[in-house]
Protein backbone atom coordinates (compact mmCIF):
# COMPACT_ATOMS: atom_id res chain seq x y z
CA UNK A 1 0.00 0.00 0.00
CA UNK A 2 1.27 3.69 -0.88
CA UNK A 3 2.13 6.06 1.48
CA UNK A 4 2.91 9.62 1.43
CA UNK A 5 5.90 11.48 2.71
CA UNK A 6 5.35 15.41 3.80
CA UNK A 7 7.25 17.49 1.75
CA UNK A 8 6.08 20.89 2.99
CA UNK A 9 3.70 21.06 6.02
CA UNK A 10 0.70 23.13 6.13
CA UNK A 11 2.05 25.72 8.51
CA UNK A 12 5.14 26.66 6.13
CA UNK A 13 3.03 26.68 3.40
CA UNK A 14 0.37 29.23 4.97
CA UNK A 15 3.33 31.08 6.16
CA UNK A 16 4.86 31.48 2.43
CA UNK A 17 1.34 32.20 1.18
CA UNK A 18 0.99 34.99 3.54
CA UNK A 19 4.33 36.96 2.69
CA UNK A 20 3.57 36.13 -1.04
CA UNK A 21 0.02 38.09 -0.29
CA UNK A 22 1.98 40.94 1.58
CA UNK A 23 4.86 40.99 -1.60
CA UNK A 24 1.55 41.62 -3.95
CA UNK A 25 -0.26 43.75 -2.16
CA UNK A 26 3.19 46.32 -1.55
CA UNK A 27 3.28 45.61 -5.88
CA UNK A 28 -0.53 46.63 -6.88
CA UNK A 29 -1.41 48.79 -3.57
CA UNK A 30 -4.32 50.94 -5.27
CA UNK A 31 -4.33 49.09 -8.47
CA UNK A 32 -7.65 46.50 -9.71
CA UNK A 33 -5.76 42.90 -10.03
CA UNK A 34 -7.41 39.99 -12.35
CA UNK A 35 -6.24 36.66 -10.89
CA UNK A 36 -6.13 33.82 -13.09
CA UNK A 37 -6.18 30.20 -11.30
CA UNK A 38 -5.19 27.68 -13.80
CA UNK A 39 -7.39 24.75 -12.73
CA UNK A 40 -7.74 22.78 -11.38
CA UNK A 41 -4.29 22.57 -9.18
CA UNK A 42 -3.75 26.05 -8.42
CA UNK A 43 -7.54 26.53 -6.91
CA UNK A 44 -6.45 25.68 -2.49
CA UNK A 45 -3.17 28.41 -3.26
CA UNK A 46 -5.16 30.57 -5.34
CA UNK A 47 -8.00 31.10 -2.58
CA UNK A 48 -5.72 31.21 0.54
CA UNK A 49 -3.00 33.66 -1.40
CA UNK A 50 -6.07 36.01 -2.39
CA UNK A 51 -7.36 36.35 1.33
CA UNK A 52 -3.78 37.49 1.97
CA UNK A 53 -4.51 40.57 -0.45
CA UNK A 54 -4.97 43.84 0.84
CA UNK A 55 -5.27 47.21 -0.28
CA UNK A 56 -5.91 46.05 -3.93
CA UNK A 57 -9.00 45.72 -5.89
CA UNK A 58 -9.24 41.69 -6.91
CA UNK A 59 -11.02 40.22 -9.40
CA UNK A 60 -11.17 36.39 -10.80
CA UNK A 61 -11.10 34.25 -13.32
CA UNK A 62 -10.40 30.95 -14.22
CA UNK A 63 -8.73 28.97 -16.92
CA UNK A 64 -8.33 25.26 -17.51
CA UNK A 65 -5.69 23.54 -18.74
CA UNK A 66 -4.54 20.19 -18.74
CA UNK A 67 -1.13 18.43 -20.01
CA UNK A 68 -1.22 15.67 -17.49
CA UNK A 69 -4.01 13.49 -17.72
CA UNK A 70 -3.93 10.99 -15.34
CA UNK A 71 -0.42 10.30 -15.16
CA UNK A 72 3.11 11.37 -13.73
CA UNK A 73 4.59 12.83 -16.76
CA UNK A 74 3.73 15.69 -18.44
CA UNK A 75 2.05 14.72 -22.65
CA UNK A 76 3.96 17.95 -23.81
CA UNK A 77 0.06 18.38 -25.32
CA UNK A 78 -1.55 21.64 -23.36
CA UNK A 79 -5.63 21.25 -23.73
CA UNK A 80 -7.72 24.48 -22.64
CA UNK A 81 -10.46 22.55 -20.77
CA UNK A 82 -12.46 26.04 -19.43
CA UNK A 83 -11.20 29.48 -20.83
CA UNK A 84 -12.24 33.12 -19.13
CA UNK A 85 -15.20 34.25 -18.90
CA UNK A 86 -14.26 38.17 -19.49
CA UNK A 87 -12.07 40.51 -21.24
CA UNK A 88 -8.61 40.93 -19.78
CA UNK A 89 -7.42 43.95 -22.16
CA UNK A 90 -5.74 46.98 -20.48
CA UNK A 91 -6.21 44.81 -17.23
CA UNK A 92 -3.02 43.83 -14.62
CA UNK A 93 -3.04 40.19 -14.48
CA UNK A 94 -1.58 37.61 -12.28
CA UNK A 95 -1.87 34.16 -13.12
CA UNK A 96 -2.01 32.01 -10.68
CA UNK A 97 -0.25 28.54 -10.81
CA UNK A 98 0.52 25.32 -8.86
CA UNK A 99 3.76 24.08 -10.43
CA UNK A 100 6.00 25.23 -13.27
CA UNK A 101 8.49 22.34 -14.02
CA UNK A 102 8.93 21.89 -17.74
CA UNK A 103 7.50 25.45 -18.71
CA UNK A 104 5.89 24.22 -21.55
CA UNK A 105 2.47 24.91 -20.22
CA UNK A 106 3.47 27.95 -18.71
CA UNK A 107 4.79 28.93 -21.98
CA UNK A 108 1.23 28.29 -23.95
CA UNK A 109 -0.74 29.95 -21.55
CA UNK A 110 1.59 33.32 -21.47
CA UNK A 111 1.51 33.28 -25.41
CA UNK A 112 -2.32 32.69 -25.31
CA UNK A 113 -2.58 35.63 -22.99
CA UNK A 114 -0.34 38.12 -24.35
CA UNK A 115 -2.73 37.89 -27.69
CA UNK A 116 -5.96 38.79 -25.12
CA UNK A 117 -3.69 42.65 -24.47
CA UNK A 118 -3.15 42.63 -20.69
CA UNK A 119 -1.68 45.92 -18.94
CA UNK A 120 0.37 43.80 -17.17
CA UNK A 121 1.25 39.84 -16.97
CA UNK A 122 3.20 38.11 -13.86
CA UNK A 123 3.12 34.76 -12.79
CA UNK A 124 2.65 33.50 -9.09
CA UNK A 125 3.74 30.10 -8.79
CA UNK A 126 3.61 27.65 -5.69
CA UNK A 127 6.25 25.64 -6.56
CA UNK A 128 8.75 25.70 -9.28
CA UNK A 129 10.64 22.31 -9.94
CA UNK A 130 13.80 23.59 -11.80
CA UNK A 131 15.29 20.37 -12.46
CA UNK A 132 13.06 19.84 -15.26
CA UNK A 133 13.28 23.22 -16.69
CA UNK A 134 12.94 22.81 -20.62
CA UNK A 135 11.72 26.50 -21.56
CA UNK A 136 12.78 28.98 -18.61
CA UNK A 137 10.19 31.08 -16.85
CA UNK A 138 10.18 33.91 -15.05
CA UNK A 139 8.14 33.50 -11.94
CA UNK A 140 7.25 36.90 -10.11
CA UNK A 141 6.04 35.02 -7.04
CA UNK A 142 7.47 32.34 -5.80
CA UNK A 143 6.47 29.96 -2.85
CA UNK A 144 8.81 26.82 -3.15
CA UNK A 145 11.68 25.62 -5.20
CA UNK A 146 11.68 21.73 -4.70
CA UNK A 147 13.78 18.57 -6.07
CA UNK A 148 12.30 16.45 -9.18
CA UNK A 149 9.21 14.71 -7.17
CA UNK A 150 6.31 14.08 -8.14
CA UNK A 151 3.96 16.06 -5.78
CA UNK A 152 0.46 15.46 -4.33
CA UNK A 153 -1.54 17.88 -1.65
CA UNK A 154 -2.37 20.99 -1.56
CA UNK A 155 -4.51 21.15 -4.62
CA UNK A 156 -2.26 19.01 -6.52
CA UNK A 157 -3.18 15.57 -7.33
CA UNK A 158 -2.53 12.15 -8.80
CA UNK A 159 -5.38 10.13 -11.19
CA UNK A 160 -7.52 13.03 -9.43
CA UNK A 161 -6.78 12.18 -5.66
CA UNK A 162 -5.01 14.00 -2.85
CA UNK A 163 -6.15 17.34 -3.65
CA UNK A 164 -7.53 17.95 -0.25
CA UNK A 165 -4.45 16.92 2.00
CA UNK A 166 -3.63 20.71 3.84
CA UNK A 167 0.18 19.65 3.14
CA UNK A 168 2.51 18.60 -0.31
CA UNK A 169 3.89 15.16 -0.12
CA UNK A 170 5.64 12.90 -2.18
CA UNK A 171 3.62 9.62 -2.72
CA UNK A 172 5.37 6.41 -2.03
CA UNK A 173 4.24 3.57 -3.91
CA UNK A 174 6.43 0.97 -1.97
CA UNK A 175 4.83 1.87 1.42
Amino acid sequence: MATIDTLIDAAKIQERVAEMGREISKDYAGKEVVFIPVLKGSFIFAADLIRHIEGVTTSIDFLGLRSYGDGTETSGVVQITSDLTKSIEGKHVIIVEDIVDTGLTMEYLLDNMKTRQPATMKVASLLHKPARTRIKIDIDYLGFTIDDVFVIGYGLDYAQNYRNLPYLGVLNPDG
